[in-house]
């Protein structure tokens, strides 16, 4: 009768831990995720800009000045925000490598001691004693009782065997994590590139500012030599040499005020290639032949590939559904086996003896019963984070799409503005030629002669900043379709 009432026992008992590991196995539907856009299959550009079949940007073809080709070399090794995306690279490889070593069973060397002191009327108290009393037992196998020693040197390991795939995608996840680190610190140097770019043809524009007007100085200066000369002969007034030194005073104020731009913008530009100020080497002037470069762009999906932001994008939303697919396994049973091996015995001198070698194995199931609604947690928040992932990715699509669009935009708008802006400049150059002649045989006035040099120069001033905004929108155009550092 006892004998059936245990067995009725134990067959109770296997089948509740097999229901209760049953009810353990059952992991969360996956949930949908939206949708992202397709992008147009040609860019809306302007007529004029043909469309390349080649996603391959060199800098060095758009932008072959060999100062500045310098100057981004020596840049790439001492910006500091390059150099902090690195160590983050260097970090992710880190958690990988982590990763991967979870897949594998763990190996520690073991060197443990305990002493106890049992009571008389224990279990192990009453037990050793007795045991000494055993004569099976010879001298070294005498357990010592005050207190009683247990050393083991040995190896242990531990080992959760990745029965359903949660640790493979933990690690995919961490590996994909890496790749997006490093795209991260591609984008940060197609920044870095874009922004010395532009800063090396800010300084160009600056120079090229101060050159014209230092030569409307020169003018300036011999047109009020001439209105000078012809006060002392009678046929100029002296409100007429005021007006002219006070436009001369003027334009050399607009000097002294682009000098200190200028210094503004090298030391800046310094600064983010990592020097100290100095004095950046660079060309007499701005190419003509980059302002009529033709950096042509091609099909969205190809061209927008290059863009290391849209990579690093694509890698976080791979390594969110890798988490997403880890946090579902998190439901299933853990199967983790724990084995060692090595000498155990009461004291070190036996130890040495072969009969001191020990070993064993425990494994385990184990099946998360009370931490069910943190695993949920856990695994909303994986899909959330895969969502955020998928709308992050959408907004890059777009915002990308977008500047690429701009950019083309803007290079041929300015390029057409710059165009007028030339002519302009030219007819008002001549303009202040009649002026002077007319000014000395009498059929104009001195204000027609301020006023056409004040034009002069104002609209070479406006030409000079046209060919920058036309390097600039270059150089985005470059940076928006992923163009880097090669």
């Amino acid at each position: 009768m006892k004998t059936s009432l245990r067995r009725q026992y134990y067959v109770y008992f296997f089948a509740m831990v097999v229901s209760v590991l049953a009810a353990g196995c059952k992991v969360m539907a996956p949930q949908p995720m939206p949708a992202v856009k397709a992008l147009p299959e040609q860019y809306s550009r302007p007529d004029s800009l043909r469309v390349a079949d080649t996603v391959k940007l060199e800098f060095r073809r758009f932008f072959p000045d060999e100062h500045l080709i310098t100057f981004i070399d020596s840049a790439m090794q001492h910006n500091t925000d390059l150099q902090l995306a690195l160590q983050r690279v260097i970090t992710a490889e880190a958690r990988l490598a982590g990763r991967k070593g979870a897949l594998y069973p763990s190996l520690d060397a073991v060197v443990s001691g305990s002493a106890d002191k049992y009571g008389d009327y224990t279990l192990n108290g009453v037990g050793n004693f007795d045991t000494n009393l055993s004569p099976n037992i010879n001298k070294d196998q005498q357990i010592p009782v005050s207190p009683t020693t247990d050393l083991l040197i040995g190896l242990r390991s531990n080992w959760e065997i990745d029965v359903w795939g949660k640790l493979k995608h933990l690690r995919k996840a961490s590996l994909v994590q890496v790749l997006a680190t490093r795209e991260a610190r591609q984008f940060v140097v197609t920044n870095l590139v874009a922004r010395l770019t532009q800063g090396y043809y800010q300084l160009l524009a600056f120079d090229t500012e101060l050159e014209i007007v230092r030569r409307n100085v020169r003018l300036q200066q011999e047109a009020l030599e001439i209105v000078k000369a012809q006060k002392e002969g009678g046929r100029a007034t002296e409100l007429a040499v005021q007006q002219f030194a006070a436009q001369l005073l003027n334009t050399r104020a607009i000097e002294y005020t682009l000098l200190q731009d200028r210094v503004r913008a090298e030391n800046e530009l310094n600064a983010l290639a990592g020097n100290y100020p100095q004095t950046i080497a660079r060309d007499t002037g701005i190419s003509a032949a980059i302002l009529t470069t033709d950096m042509a762009a091609g099909v969205p999906a190809s061209l927008l590939s290059n863009r290391p932001d849209i990579r690093q994008y694509e890698w976080q939303l791979e390594a969110a559904r890798e988490n997403v697919y880890a946090a579902r396994k998190a439901f299933l049973p853990s199967l983790v086996i724990s084995p060692y091996i090595g000498m155990n015995a009461f004291t070190p001198g036996l130890l040495a003896k072969p009969g001191s070698g020990a070993y064993g194995i425990l494994g385990g199931i184990t099946t998360p019963l009370l931490r069910q609604g943190e695993l949920r947690t856990q695994y909303t928040m994986a899909n959330a984070a895969n969502r955020e992932a998928v709308y992050q990715y959408q907004q890059s699509l777009l915002d990308a799409y977008s500047e690429v669009i701009t950019h083309m935009h803007a290079v041929q708008n300015f390029k057409q503005s710059w165009s007028l802006k030339q002519q302009e400049v030219q007819q008002l150059q001549e303009a202040v030629v009649t002026a002077r002649d007319l000014y000395l045989s009498g059929f104009a006035n001195y204000l027609e002669v301020i006023t056409a040099q004040k034009t002069v120069l104002e609209a070479e001033l406006q030409l000079a900043r046209q060919q920058r905004d036309i390097i600039v929108a270059q150089v985005q155009l470059y940076r928006s379709l992923g163009g880097g550092w090669q």
